[in-house]
Formats: C-alpha cells, sequence, structure tokens
C-alpha cells in the first residue's frame, strides 16, 4: 500500500471512530434523561417551552401556563381510564406502537395526502416531552426513537401518569391537576366519570375544543368514550398496570 493509501485508510478510520463516539454522546444524552425521569417528575416539557418562548415572542409575559404535578394514586381512576379509552385503548398491551390503528389511519388518507392521528399514548408522551409540534420525517423518526426508549425503560403506569400530567386540556391547563382545578374547581381524584370523559374529549386539539364552553361534537364525544369506559369494563381494565 502506498503512503498516500495508508494516509487515506487512516483518515477513514478516525473519521468513524469519531462518528461512533457522536453517536454514543447522542445515545447517552437521550438515554440518562429518560432514565432519570423514570422516578422524577418532569419539570417542565418541551411543548410547554415552546409555548412559553411564542408567548414571550408575543409580547404576553404573564405567563398562560399552569402546571402542577400530582401522582398516580392522586389522580381518579375514572380519569386514568377515560384518557385511554379516548386516545389508545390497547394501551395496556402494545409497545408503543398500535399498527393496526396506524394501518387504519393510511388506508383512509385525506385527499389532501395528511394522515389522520394515529398516535400511541407512548407516542404523545414521547412528543410532549421531548419534542415539538409538527409532521417532519425528522420528527417522526425521533419519536419512534423516544418511544422505544420509553417502553423499555419506563413501566406502563409510569408512561400514563406522565401523560396524564402533561397533556394539554386546553386554557394553558397541562396536566389533570391544573384541569380539575380550572375547568371544574376540583382535586384529580375527585373527577367522576362525566368529568373525566369531558376532560379526555379536547384531547385531540385543545386549542379548539373547549371544556369550559363544549361544543355540540365535545358533548358527543365525551359521551362516547363513557360509553367505551363501560364496554372496556371500567376502572378494573387497568389494574394490571
Amino acid at each position: 500500500m502506498t503512503s498516500a493509501g495508508a494516509l487515506r485508510k487512516g483518515k477513514g478510520s478516525r473519521l468513524r471512530r469519531l462518528l461512533w463516539r457522536a453517536l454514543l454522546v447522542v445515545v447517552a444524552l437521550t438515554i440518562v434523561p429518560v432514565v432519570c425521569l423514570r422516578w422524577i417528575p418532569p419539570p417542565t416539557s418541551a411543548f410547554m417551552v415552546e409555548r412559553r418562548v411564542a408567548s414571550y415572542f408575543r409580547g404576553d409575559h404573564q405567563g398562560a401556563i399552569r402546571y402542577r404535578w400530582v401522582g398516580w394514586q392522586s389522580i381518579s381512576p375514572q380519569m386514568r381510564l377515560a384518557v385511554v379509552a379516548a386516545e389508545d385503548q390497547k394501551f395496556p398491551h402494545h409497545w408503543g406502537f398500535d399498527f393496526d390503528s396506524i394501518a387504519d389511519a393510511v388506508e383512509h388518507q385525506g385527499a389532501k395526502g395528511r394522515l389522520r392521528g394515529a398516535s400511541t399514548i407512548t407516542q404523545q408522551v414521547a412528543r410532549n416531552l421531548f419534542l415539538w409540534p409538527g409532521r417532519s420525517y425528522l420528527r417522526k423518526g425521533l419519536e419512534a426513537y423516544f418511544t422505544l426508549l420509553l417502553e423499555l425503560s419506563w413501566s406502563k403506569r409510569r408512561i400514563l401518569e406522565v401523560y396524564l400530567n402533561l397533556a394539554e386540556f386546553g386554557d394553558g391547563a397541562y396536566g389533570v391537576s391544573a384541569a380539575a382545578q380550572t375547568f371544574f374547581g376540583k382535586r384529580p381524584a375527585q373527577l367522576q366519570t362525566p368529568e373525566a370523559a369531558l376532560l379526555a374529549a379536547v384531547l385531540p386539539n385543545p386549542a379548539r375544543l373547549r371544556v369550559g364552553n363544549p361544543s355540540a361534537y365535545v358533548r358527543e364525544r365525551a359521551g362516547w368514550i363513557e360509553e367505551q369506559m363501560a364496554h372496556l369494563g371500567g376502572p378494573a381494565y387497568l389494574r394490571s398496570l
């Protein structure tokens, strides 16, 4: 081998080592927070940060976010079941992806070429906690990566607990504690089935769907969620989490 060839080989080897080291750093920087948040309540989320930044640049410096963490035992069983019935009925049984729902979404793709939502609760936690709004392939790829990390690192109970604390229910109310207080003047442990179903009914689009002044659609959806909660067998459906 000539000296020039050896030099090129040496440079290629060093480049590969650098790339592997960079990859290991990226993996470590993602795995560490995921593992830590298995036990530590998230102080905020990527979506809350995005909202704060957007509010700042709009000149709204009052702060429009209400968020207070509450543990699993402080959330009513009806509220836990309502979000599963509304958003991800196979949640106790899948590994982060509901492939039947994904296939159904592809089959019913709209004329504009946009897919309707098929995200599981785990995918929503990954997106809300670590990522940003949007539909780019990069974000979807990162969402899938974080979804797998969450399913491998956390229990199903922890995933649902974090989801209930991070989901936006409208009017800057993030998490079930802020939502229960804002819309019903209650603690989350006091929420009953009709209230839980109404909160879950706005989750697809809390910016447009309202808990405080629910449209006919929201009321109809809340009624459907109550039916699904009964169909699943009530709070006992999540007993194994």
